[in-house]
C-alpha cells in the first residue's frame, strides 16, 4: 500500500532525487512547497500533486486533506536550504508525519535533543540522508576495517573537489550561517562515513577553511585522517579537466584507493527503502558528524606543520589568483 509524501524544496538542486525515489518506491506526493515556482520536474514524476509558493497555504492544504477527507501524510521530505531544516522538521511531526531531511539534518548539534523530544511527543521518527552508508564500496571498506585488527590504526586521505560556479557564493550556500560553509554543505556525509567505520574523533586539527575550501586532518579511534574538500575547479586534476568532468573525489587507505565512483544514481532510492522499512538513520546517527563539522566550522587555523593533505601546497598560489 502507498505511503503519502508532501515535499518541501521542490525547486531545489537535490529535490529531484527525492521525487525520483518516491516514485520508485511505488508511493504517492500530494503536495509540493517551494518560494520559487520553476518546478517542471513535478510533470516528471507527480504532475497531479498541489503546489503552493507560500508554506501558510501549504500547510493549510495539509490540514484540510486531513480534516475533510481524512487523508494524512506518511511522510514529509524536505530539501530545503541547511538552515530551514529544523523548522520543516518541527513541522512534519506537527503535522503527524515522519520526517525524511536531507543533509545535513541540523546545523548545530545543541539542535537534536529538541528534536529527540519532539519526535517522542509525536511518536514519529526523523530519518536523514545518509546514502554513503548504502554504497556497496563503503560497505565493504567498513566490513574489512570491522574485520581487522582491533588495534591497527589506518592512514587514510580523503579528497572531494565538486566544482561550482560565481552563483554558488552568492547563494544561501555562501553564507555560514545558513549553510555552515564548505565542511558542512559539501563534506557533511563523507565525515558520517568516516566517523560510521573509523569510530569517534580524538583530535581536529584544521588547516584550511574559507569560502571555497576546507581541510585538516583528525585524530579517530582507528585511524589517521588528511582531508581536502573544494568547490574551486582551479584545484581539479588536469586528468579530470581532460575528460570535461568538474567532480573528484578518492578515498586512499594505507596507500589503497577505494573505488566508489560510481553506484550513486539509486542511493536515494535505496535511502527510501530502508527509512519506508523502518531502518532509516536518525538524529542520533547524525549527530557525530553534525558535532564534527560545527566544530571545524568554529575551529582557529592551525600553521602547516607535520601532518597534513597534500593538497595544502596548492591553496595559496589559488588564493592568490582570486585575490
Amino acid at each position: 500500500m502507498h505511503k503519502n509524501f508532501a515535499l518541501i524544496g521542490a525547486a531545489g538542486y537535490v529535490a529531484p532525487k527525492h521525487l525520483k525515489a518516491i516514485k520508485e518506491t511505488d508511493n504517492k506526493l500530494l503536495a509540493a512547497l517551494d518560494r520559487f515556482d520553476s518546478v517542471g520536474v513535478l510533470d516528471s514524476y507527480f504532475p497531479e500533486a498541489s503546489f503552493f509558493v507560500e508554506f501558510e497555504r501549504f500547510d493549510r492544504h495539509i490540514e484540510k486533506l486531513k480534516r475533510r477527507k481524512g487523508i494524512t501524510l506518511d511522510y514529509v521530505s524536505i530539501c530545503t536550504p541547511n538552515y530551514l531544516h529544523d523548522a520543516h522538521i518541527r513541522m512534519a511531526l506537527r503535522q503527524g508525519a515522519n520526517a525524511i531531511c536531507e543533509k545535513p539534518l541540523v546545523l548545530n548539534p545543541w539542535n537534536i535533543q529538541p528534536l529527540i523530544e519532539i519526535e517522542r511527543e509525536c511518536a514519529k521518527k526523523v530519518n536523514t540522508i545518509l546514502q554513503l552508508r548504502l554504497h556497496d564500496s563503503i560497505i565493504a571498506l567498513k566490513e574489512k576495517i570491522d574485520k581487522g585488527p582491533k588495534d591497527k590504526i589506518y592512514n587514510v586521505d580523503l579528497t572531494y573537489l565538486t566544482s561550482r560556479g560565481n552563483w554558488y557564493n552568492n547563494s544561501w550556500k555562501g553564507e555560514i550561517a545558513k549553510s555552515g560553509g564548505v565542511a558542512t554543505n559539501i563534506g557533511i556525509h563523507f565525515f558520517d562515513m568516516l566517523l560510521w567505520i573509523f569510530g569517534g574523533v580524538t583530535e581536529n586539527t584544521v588547516h584550511q577553511n574559507d569560502l571555497f575550501s576546507a581541510s585538516g586532518c583528525l585524530e579517530l579511534e582507528r585511524a589517521r585522517v588528511r582531508w581536502f574538500l573544494s568547490i574551486d575547479y582551479t584545484m581539479i586534476p588536469e586528468t579530470v579537466k581532460l575528460r570535461n568532468q568538474r567532480t573528484y573525489r578518492s578515498i586512499m587507505v594505507d596507500g589503497e584507493e577505494i573505488e566508489f565512483s560510481s553506484g550513486f544514481t539509486e542511493l536515494h532510492t535505496k535511502s527510501y527503502q530502508e527509512i519506508i522499512k523502518g531502518n532509516g538513520f536518525g538524529l542520533t546517527d547524525a549527530k557525530p558528524s553534525i558535532q564534527l563539522v560545527h566544530d571545524i566550522r568554529n575551529a582557529e587555523l592551525s600553521p602547516l606543520k607535520g601532518e597534513y593533505h597534500p593538497m595544502m601546497n596548492r591553496i595559496s598560489d589559488t588564493q592568490k589568483v582570486r585575490l
